[in-house]
């Protein structure tokens, strides 16, 4: 039996929630499509910080490169400085695995109303291909006599050809599989150098991919469009600051972030990619039993598709779908279905469908 070793990380917060149901899900779907899924808890994050000084052992990376892939919740606390998360935590994660591809697909799912005025099932579509490694987001920088009248601060974007040009290649490829459009969303026209740059090289990329239809926006105008026209988007390739924003916009459009799930990803698969919901650990609804699931076992479906077992992801997103057509709805949806129900029903559609 084909077995795939996953390193599991639920964070903080709700991760203690949302990652558990999860894993029962991908669990219960393996079993049924003949492979197993082999998992190892890692108690890393805010919570080992405040007793440990960092957010994982010396050795940590270490042990998660041992990996077929990283389930992962979510990470941070109230008490701990927010800005150590991403520098100890997660860039330190997709940085040191070349996680490069951040993929965060937008859907409108049947059963869910979304905020959007006479916007239904099918008409949001997209996926937010995200640099995940460069960008605005390297932490190049300093602040130099912050107390002083001429206190000065400075973080410095980095973009190189060859970072531009693997991310395009990479969201070419997927608009090619999927309805064959490719939106780069920019800001040149005030940022000259840098995204200029990103600019020219995606347009470079783009000639190798005659069949896809290629266009140009700057962001200000895809945020307006989001709202006004988000079904004209199909792939949308961008910048690690501008896709952190966005991707989020994507969320709360098809009906909230709770359902958003994320991959960071190694597309060579030398090293193992991380999976993960694109919500904080939301300390405040923590151990309510309230916490929506659902970005989580998507993001495990992500996962599996990533591994090889795409006809497995699909089994998980089908029974998503038709757990919300029945109504079992999370807080966050206007339901109010705790956290266990809609595990459980996500679970028995699993297993009706095999039936």
């Amino acid at each position: 039996m084909k077995e795939y070793r996953i390193a599991v990380v639920p964070g903080d917060g709700i991760g203690h929630e949302i990652v558990p149901a999860g894993v029962k899900v991908l669990k219960a779907a393996a079993k049924s499509h003949g492979f197993e899924l082999s998992t190892a808890e890692f108690a890393y994050g805010a919570g080992y910080h405040k007793e440990h000084g960092d957010f994982m052992p010396p050795d940590g990376m270490d042990r998660l490169e041992q990996f077929d892939a990283i389930y992962f919740g979510a990470v941070g606390l109230p008490d701990i400085d927010d800005t150590l998360p991403a520098k100890m935590f997660t860039f330190k994660i997709r940085k040191g695995f070349e996680q490069y591809v951040n993929y965060r697909p937008a859907r409108l799912l049947p059963g869910v109303p979304s905020p959007l005025r006479n916007k239904e099932s099918g008409e949001i579509d997209f996926v937010v291909i995200r640099e995940n490694v460069e960008g605005e987001f390297v932490q190049a920088g300093t602040i130099i006599r912050p107390d002083a009248d001429d206190g000065m601060a400075v973080d410095t974007s980095v973009f190189t050809r060859k970072g531009i040009e693997r991310i395009a290649h990479y969201a070419f490829a997927l608009a090619r599989r999927r309805r064959k459009r490719l939106t780069n969303v920019t800001k040149s026209n005030t940022l000259i150098h840098s995204l200029l740059y990103w600019d020219r090289v995606i347009e470079e990329v783009g000639e190798d991919y005659p069949d896809v239809k290629y266009d140009k926006m700057y962001v200000d105008n895809a945020s307006a469009n989001f709202v006004l026209r988000p079904e004209r988007f199909d792939v949308i390739l961008t910048t690690n600051f501008i896709g952190d924003i966005l991707s989020d916009l994507g969320g709360a459009i098809v009906g909230s972030l709770g359902l958003g799930p994320s991959g960071n990803i190694n597309p060579e698969k030398r090293y193992p990619s991380m999976f993960e919901p694109i919500h904080g650990s939301a300390p405040d609804i923590a151990g309510k039993g309230i916490a929506n699931p659902i970005g989580a076992i998507w993001s495990g479906a992500i996962m599996l598709e990533h591994l090889g077992q795409a006809n497995t992801a699909a089994q998980i997103v089908s029974a998503i779908e038709r757990t919300l057509q029945q109504g079992v709805l999370p807080v966050d949806l206007g339901g109010s279905a705790s956290t266990v129900e809609v595990t459980d029903a996500v679970l028995r559609n699993i297993e009706t469908k095999q039936g």
